[in-house]
């Protein structure tokens, strides 16, 4: 243990702080697939009865048309939070018809790439924007790929402790640029460990043979409609034929936070030769908002990205450059095929642990080889990590991963134990509890258990993933909500649409300035 850790620790476990704890935010957005009752991409419009995609802050859309992205509200306790994601589940069934929601991550067998259905917002200016940014990413990477859903989890540490922190450690400068500092300090650790992350919540190991299009690859044929790695944890997670090349040079440092936005600025404004050679319109129709190395900052790939809540009409960037970090979205974990929501609260309370930990503890700067060392380890675990004897890289020595798993879950037991004297009981222990039996026994795995169930039924990825589909649909359809929640849900739903149309009947402005303006936003704070 750190010293650093060990006072903080100390500093929080005292009385008057120990509430504080409590005061933590968490908020859940899980991405889901419809699928036919033959478990292919159903081709049919968003369902109006879920209210409007573009102005509905529960039901929304993610990349395609039939990609379904359900968001909670921040709340603090993760059992509420799981609660709230359980409603919208149980509000989207009520409505799906004979559709059902895809359980695992990795997509159902899909349709050709030009029949993959872009999400559509409508007329107005906002949602054709977002309609044009999406053409933009199929150009760029191909639809496939966009159809790989996950679980993002959202979580801040209360806004009091910063200053409190700050004081102990005399630290200087302002408590805003403080609590920036340091939950960029936390991302720091995130990379470090995250690859702990893909051991313990990995979910698929294995995806159906058509996903690559007849690309070459590295996996192995585990029937004639299934390709997996035998050790693999999170493929979704791997650079399976996902390269970007223009993001290839663009890693973003989290050494501080201007150093972090000015690389997201300048690749929002710096020009990229194969995209500018397809320009920005063809016949007339515009296909991506701008050929710059992003189109948007949300374009850049990355395993966590500080956050901060945005102003009508702000950007990502502007809102970080004004007010600093808020809180830090995760968006590495797999949905679990297992559970109805793809995460449980026994999940999120080790989150939480972990987050804290690498919160709290010392956290120095990246360098090129550390960053690299980051990098590599997330990769062979993604791949192999349940491979027998695999090694990390860890300050320049190979490491036994089991070994540094244990030492580190050693290491996140204190913050395990503050959290439980925080809030009473011991479900974060017992969370902890269930990720050490991981580490000495990899067929606990999510990813393990997923292959053995294949194997157990004599079942392809998409046969496996099916049957999990229904079985989900079966809970969520026996306990519909009670009818003061369906009711609130509709009729949230239908003020969403009647907000959509609004926003369109009062548009004032051309599409194409509507783009240049929103272009300028970032140019002008790129100078």
């Amino acid at each position: 243990m750190s010293e650093l850790l060990n006072r903080r620790l100390a500093l929080l476990g005292e009385r008057a702080n120990l509430s504080l704890l409590e005061q933590c935010l968490h908020g859940i957005e899980r991405e889901c697939l419809r699928v036919t009752g033959e478990g292919r991409l159903a081709q049919t419009p968003h369902p109006e009865a879920l209210g409007s995609a573009l102005t509905n802050e529960q039901i929304t859309t993610d990349y395609s048309e039939s990609l379904l992205e359900f968001i909670t509200p921040a709340l603090p306790d993760p059992s509420d939070t799981l609660a709230s994601l359980e409603r919208i589940h149980r509000f989207a069934y009520s409505k799906l018809g004979n559709e059902y929601l895809w359980s695992p991550s990795m997509p159902c067998p899909l349709p050709a790439e030009e029949d993959i259905p872009i999400a559509y917002y409508g007329t107005s200016n906002i949602g054709r924007l977002k309609y044009v940014y999406r053409q933009g990413l199929a150009l760029r990477y191909g639809k496939t790929m966009q159809c790989i859903a996950g679980i993002h989890y959202n979580f801040s540490l209360p806004e009091k402790l910063w200053p409190l922190l700050k004081q102990a450690e005399g630290t200087g400068g302002s408590d805003r640029d403080f609590q920036s500092a340091s939950y960029i300090a936390l991302i720091r650790n995130f990379r470090r460990y995250s690859w702990l992350l893909m051991y313990l919540f990995g979910a698929s190991p294995a995806l159906d043979a058509g996903f690559l299009r007849g690309r070459p690859h590295q996996l192995e044929q585990l029937d004639p409609d299934t390709l997996y790695l035998p050790y693999a944890t999170s493929l979704r997670m791997s650079d399976l034929g996902y390269q970007s090349n223009a993001q290839a040079g663009l890693t973003p440092c989290y050494n501080d936070l201007s150093s972090y936005t000015d690389s997201l600025r300048k690749a929002v404004a710096t020009p990229y030769a194969p995209y500018v050679e397809i320009g920005t319109h063809q016949d007339g129709e515009w296909v991506q908002l701008n050929t710059n190395i992003l189109q948007i900052e949300n374009e850049y790939y990355s395993n966590i990205r500080p956050k901060r809540v945005t102003y009508t009409g702000e950007r990502p960037i502007q809102a970080l450059m004004a007010r600093g970090i808020q809180y830090v979205e995760v968006r590495c974990l797999d949905i679990n095929p297992f559970l109805p929501m793809g995460i449980d609260v026994t999940e999120a309370r080790f989150l939480d642990a972990f987050l804290l930990y690498c919160a709290l503890n010392d956290s120095p700067l990246l360098t090129g080889t550390s960053c690299g060392n980051a990098t590599s380890n997330f990769l062979s675990v993604v791949k192999e990590g349940r491979r027998p004897g695999l090694q990390l890289q860890r300050d320049g020595q190979p490491v036994d991963m089991k070994q540094w798993a244990g030492e580190l879950l050693e290491h996140i037991a204190p913050l395990a134990a503050l959290l439980d004297r925080s809030q009473g009981g011991d479900a974060h222990g017992k969370a902890l509890d269930a990720q050490r039996a991981k580490v000495s026994d990899p067929s606990l795995t999510p990813s393990a258990q997923v292959l053995a169930a294949m194997a157990a039924h004599k079942e392809s990825f998409a046969q496996f993933s099916l049957r999990q589909s229904q079985a989900h649909a079966d809970f969520f359809r026996s306990e519909p909500l009670a009818a003061e929640e369906q009711t609130r849900f509709e009729a949230l739903a239908r003020s969403s649409l009647e907000q959509q149309a609004e926003l369109e009947q009062n548009e004032v402005g051309d599409f194409d300035v509507f783009v240049g303006a929103y272009q300028a936003s970032i140019l002008a704070i790129s100078n």
